[in-house]
């Protein structure tokens, strides 16, 4: 038997090494095309909306979904009279109050804290706040002592008051200690306010039904009031502390003086005076600085400016000063924040705000959709420079032009009757401060 010649064992091996690696390349091929399908099965899922497997999950789309979770979105508002947005709360700010020395702003809000602010900077870059916890509760309702030493707050679950103590610390901060014990529960129906008198000697808080009650520091009520309103919306009291008001359903604002002895022991209340003159439901009022005006707002869907300076033991009644029109109280509830010096009227209806001059009865400013949520707390710093709202997770502070404007025409109407130099110059300071700031402020009429 004759053996192949060589060239020929040659070209059979070749022949046999170029088959196996054809064979070889067909199965990666074949491979690489079911992985691809395989790949493209899983996308194809994400695609179309279909829950992907969690192991697959990448670890920036888990902190992209956590980070969205805790911090929602923010509502943006600008306007060129905006001073500044206090922004350190988690949750939506109830309510908030300016301390009587003007040097803080309380806040609160349901995310379990009180913020205090402090005013001077207020038109800085930073705004610097002390947080106090509210163990097991979040606070609706928040106001100081007179002495701003102390607040109280209303607890949205215990349905009472509880009191905090602020105690400096030797590096300028506070720390806040709540007493041992709350109020007794003595409200039936949903609070609608709560206040402590200027003078210190008594504490109201008022609910839904149509009582208010007047207590005593340590936590005793004083007197019951029966406001037969059919149900309140609001109660105050007045800067003078002399006074606790109320409205609600019935067409008129409600005033009783609560009495003290010379010696400052609580000895009764009894009714003052009335605001009559709405023709509906009045949602909200106001008093001004010095207790002598009140401004109120009522679902007739006007506002009323009232002198309360009056001689009421001898049934002498309020003055109505002004009425203006505010077509959106007759369709939803309204809050009205009046300025210290009675010159100027803030309303707000849902999320926006509206600026009146008392004396002629205009809307000088509006400022819409201030809020993510309807405006839960207006109120003017003890200034009237600034008008604070909140709604939302912010406290916005707005430039009063009106209120600046309102000097202007007063110091002008004063300079032309000034009998003495000394006078003219005081009345004249006056007016180019006012001038200088709407210039600044790029609001001066021409």
């Amino acid at each position: 038997m004759e053996l192949p010649q060589m060239p020929e064992l040659m070209g059979l091996s070749l022949l046999l090494g170029l088959l196996a690696l054809v064979a070889t390349a067909a199965v990666a091929r074949g491979w690489l095309r079911a992985e691809e399908e395989t790949s493209g099965r899983s996308a194809g899922q994400k695609a179309n909306g279909c829950p992907p497997d969690k192991s697959l999950k990448s670890k920036k789309q888990k902190l992209q979904q956590r980070i969205r979770k805790e911090k929602p979105q923010q509502h943006n508002f600008t306007h060129r009279l905006l001073a500044a947005a206090l922004k350190s709360h988690s949750g939506n700010i109830t309510c908030m109050d300016f301390s009587s020395n003007g040097k803080y702003l309380a806040t609160c809000a349901d995310d379990r804290t009180v913020r205090i602010w402090s005013t001077k900077d207020f038109l800085q870059r930073e705004h610097r706040s002390m947080r106090a916890n509210v163990e097991l509760d979040h606070a609706i309702l928040v106001r100081f002592s007179p002495d701003c030493r102390a607040f109280i707050v209303w607890l949205a679950n215990g349905d009472t008051l509880r009191v905090f103590k602020m105690m400096k610390r030797d590096d300028g901060g506070y720390t806040f200690t709540a007493t041992p014990e709350d109020f007794p529960k003595k409200h039936k129906a949903p609070i609608v306010n709560i206040g402590i008198a200027d003078t210190g000697k008594f504490i109201m808080t008022a609910s839904s039904d149509t009582t208010v009650l007047i207590w005593n520091l340590k936590g005793q009520v004083l007197s019951t009031i029966n406001t037969n309103h059919m149900n309140n919306t609001y109660a105050a009291i007045s800067p003078c502390s002399r006074f606790v008001a109320s409205c609600g359903f019935t067409p008129d604002v409600k005033v009783w003086e609560v009495c003290f002895g010379k010696k400052g022991d609580f000895q009764e209340v009894v009714r003052a005076f009335e605001l009559k003159g709405h023709s509906a439901a009045v949602h909200f009022f106001a008093f001004s600085n010095d207790s002598r005006r009140m401004a109120s707002v009522s679902k007739d869907g006007t506002w009323k400016l009232w002198d309360t300076d009056v001689e009421y033991k001898k049934q002498q009644d309020p003055y109505l000063l002004r009425t203006g029109r505010f077509e959106e109280a007759s369709t939803v509830p309204c809050r009205l924040a009046l300025s210290p010096d009675a010159q100027v009227l803030a309303l707000a209806s849902g999320s926006s705000i509206h600026l009146y001059n008392t004396r002629r009865g205009e809307k000088e400013e509006s400022f819409e959709q201030v809020h993510g949520e309807c405006i839960s707390d207006l109120s003017f710093d003890i200034t009237g420079r600034l008008l604070a709202s909140c709604g939302d997770r912010a406290v916005r502070l707005f430039h009063n032009t009106p209120g600046y404007r309102a000097v202007v025409e007063e110091m002008q109407a004063l300079l032309k009757r000034a009998s003495n130099e000394s006078t003219r110059q005081r009345l004249q300071q006056q007016l180019t401060q006012a001038q200088e700031a709407l210039k600044n402020l790029g609001a001066l009429k021409k």
